[in-house]
């Protein structure tokens, strides 16, 4: 694992016996105590998640706003100093580049975009060679993350930073002034629960990941991995790129058009949007449960009753919280609609699974 990268926690996750793994080219760690005890931890009290691995793209200047209107599906024009948008890039087929978060640091001038780790790399380069006059620049090393969640999340980063961010409203950010510069302290998140993803410069990680752990012990704070991460999201029916959101996926196939604006004027990939929308769409992302004893995976066939091909398995697990097996996938769209069947292919066997309301679970910060 010598090529691939550490972040600034790197040491923080060997003290605490982080299981370290190769990930999107970073060396992470996939679970400390256990993916169990992580993912109800993060459910019932606080937990700290590393995601320095992400990207953050800066688009300044006059045409910062054009551009970012042009690159992405959502309206970034309506949102104001210390606003987020959930949004998504998209190529000129309509297919998913990525899935992103905008933050308007200041109106139509100065934000940041968070981009997947996977593709830092490519998205910087697709919204360079798609740019419309702004100053695009791509700051990942210098930046670290730290996600802060579950119901306790308010009240650790409260007795950390004091009592400025306890009224961020969900979507929004403030900031703070750490030793190595400003802060974004933003109420975003990947768990379905309360809390908060902290932008910071490298330099003030270690620190801040030590004051979080020193005092959020009366909270039951624990650091959380990569697998209770995935198994915490796929409760919520979040997306993950590379599974549920591709290059080839629409988002309207992807139950993401409430983040597409196609009111707002042009945009890269809008017209095949447009056409989607006319005619429909013949495949829709639905969540299931498994009827018989069985984990789906991701890969595993979807079969009709008949057994024709529907697609497979995007994301799948055993659910903590629910103790039953839960996935998600793309169907057709006439066997998308809650309690819908059809047959998840495991070894050789096709087990039954019904279409659910998603998410699986509800939580106080959804």
């Amino acid at each position: 694992m010598d090529s691939l990268k550490r972040t600034p926690l790197y040491e923080e996750h060997i003290k605490a016996n982080g299981r370290m793994v190769p990930f999107a080219g970073w060396e992470m760690p996939v679970q400390y105590r256990g993916v169990i005890e992580e993912h109800e931890n993060v459910r019932k009290n606080v937990g700290l998640f590393d995601v320095s691995h992400m990207g953050e793209v800066f688009v300044s200047g006059p045409k910062a706003l054009d551009s970012l209107q042009y690159l992405t599906t959502n309206d970034v024009s309506k949102l104001e100093p210390g606003q987020a948008q959930y949004s998504l890039l998209l190529n000129p087929n309509g297919g998913i580049v990525d899935d992103i978060i905008v933050y308007c640091i200041e109106k139509g001038v100065h934000y940041l975009v968070c981009v997947n780790a996977s593709n830092t790399e490519k998205d910087y380069q697709w919204m360079v060679k798609n740019n419309k006059g702004a100053v695009i620049e791509n700051q990942s090393d210098r930046w670290a993350q730290i996600a802060v969640q579950g119901p306790r999340a308010v009240e650790l980063v409260a007795h950390v930073l004091g009592p400025k961010h306890q009224n961020t409203e969900t979507f929004e950010f403030g900031t703070h002034q750490g030793p190595g510069g400003i802060w974004y302290v933003a109420r975003t998140g990947y768990t379905g629960e309360d809390g908060y993803e902290i932008f910071l410069p490298n330099s003030d990680a270690p620190r801040f990941w030590q004051d979080l752990m020193n005092k959020g012990n009366s909270l039951g704070v624990q650091p959380i991995g990569l697998g209770a991460r995935d198994t915490l999201r796929t409760e919520m029916k979040y997306s993950l790129y590379g599974n549920e959101i591709t290059d080839e996926t629409s988002p309207l196939e992807a139950g993401l058009g409430w983040v597409v604006k196609l009111q707002k004027g042009d945009f890269i990939g809008r017209a095949p949007l447009v056409a989607l929308k006319e005619s429909g769409v013949s495949r829709k992302l639905v969540g299931f449960k498994l009827l018989e004893k069985g984990i789906p995976r991701h890969g595993y066939p979807l079969v009709s009753e008949k057994g024709d091909s529907l697609g497979v398995v995007t994301s799948g697990t055993m659910s903590p919280t629910l103790k039953e097996a839960i996935g998600i996938g793309y169907v057709a769209a006439h066997l998308s609609s809650e309690g819908s069947r059809f047959f998840v292919q495991i070894r050789g066997r096709n087990l039954a699974a019904s279409v659910v309301k998603t998410p699986f679970v509800k939580t106080k910060g959804e």
